[in-house]
């Protein structure tokens, strides 16, 4: 099943992504709270670009970090050690439950420092209090692809106040399309196989492998927000920027370079720091094209693609 939202409405979308049908329920967290996602009228045509995120309001969005690689190389990027037990103990943040549709603007002021973050996420049905990484993957009824931005320079200042992230994460931009675990070729039960694209101004930026060095899986990812609540239908929980080491355990070359390069702009700036004693690449300036789509083992964008231009933010010099 593949699932949209078009004009505050929940439809359901073709094989060939050319045609929808509203559903039943009117909203995609309607049909997760007990809704039908029968279809209910004709065949319409679809046209991405007029799609809101799947799901553009939830009640909970909980990001994770599980690619550690990515951790250890951001971390390195601002000067921080990365504590042994995160190899153990997932990291998690409660992020902005509103996701913009994926040609929504970047807002940024040129002070912030502002990345793209190329990730899966994966939207629950109902959780039990304490569920077990077993019962976390039973639970995932949707898959999609998120665009989490990063403020990278307002991330040091707000992290040392010891309590997380808020003015540093905006809202995320979502992929036009959700899809069901089942029919997703590359799905394991806890995994999605497959290759994140990002193409910055049109140039290929990274080709990253998401089946592979993700240290958490959802399954694990979910038992760990559902640790000590329960998480409702509709909760949305984020993977973390997707991220490889290279075969000889080293944080990988850009694309530029012959290698998967990356899903982010800090970790190829790491690379240039550790590579030639300072980053080359910049951070994201008005007029830049991010364009970030997922690649299924059979060759396919499932979750179709996420295209956002950056504009200045109005009233920040």
């Amino acid at each position: 099943m593949r699932l949209a939202t078009v004009n505050d409405r929940l439809v359901l979308v073709s094989e060939d992504a050319q045609t929808c049908v509203p559903a039943q329920s009117v909203s995609l967290l309607a049909a997760l709270r007990g809704g039908s996602y029968a279809p209910d009228g004709d065949a319409l045509a679809l046209d991405p670009a007029q799609c809101a995120a799947p799901l553009p309001v939830s009640h909970t969005f909980l990001d994770g970090s599980a690619y550690v690689n990515h951790v250890d190389l951001v971390r390195r990027a601002r000067g921080a050690e990365m504590p042994e037990r995160f190899w153990t103990d997932p990291l998690m943040y409660q992020g902005c439950a509103v996701f913009e549709a994926p040609n929504a603007p970047i807002l940024a002021d040129p002070a912030w420092g502002t990345d793209f973050e190329a990730e899966l996420a994966v939207i629950t049905g109902d959780v039990p209090c304490g569920a077990s990484p077993e019962e976390g993957a039973a639970a995932i009824r949707f898959v999609t692809v998120l665009n989490d931005i990063s403020l990278r320079a307002l991330i040091p200042d707000e992290l040392s106040k010891g309590f997380g992230f808020v003015q540093s994460k905006p809202p995320s931009a979502c992929a036009p399309f959700a899809v069901s675990p089942e029919a997703l070729p590359g799905w394991d039960g806890a995994r999605l196989h497959g290759t994140m694209c990002i193409d910055l101004n049109g140039k290929p930026f990274g080709r990253v492998q998401t089946g592979e060095g993700m240290t958490f899986d959802f399954g694990q990812l979910v038992a760990h927000a559902a640790k000590t609540r329960a998480l409702p239908a509709g909760t949305v929980i984020g993977s973390g920027t997707v991220s490889n080491r290279d075969a000889q355990g080293g944080p990988g070359q850009p694309v530029a370079d012959g290698g998967l390069g990356y899903a982010c702009i800090a970790e190829q700036r790491t690379v240039e720091t550790l590579a030639h004693g300072g980053p080359r690449t910049p951070f994201l300036t008005e007029g830049d094209q991010v364009t970030i789509w997922f690649e299924d083992t059979e060759g396919n964008r499932p979750f179709g693609d996420i295209s956002q231009t950056v504009k200045h933010r109005a009233g920040h010099d």
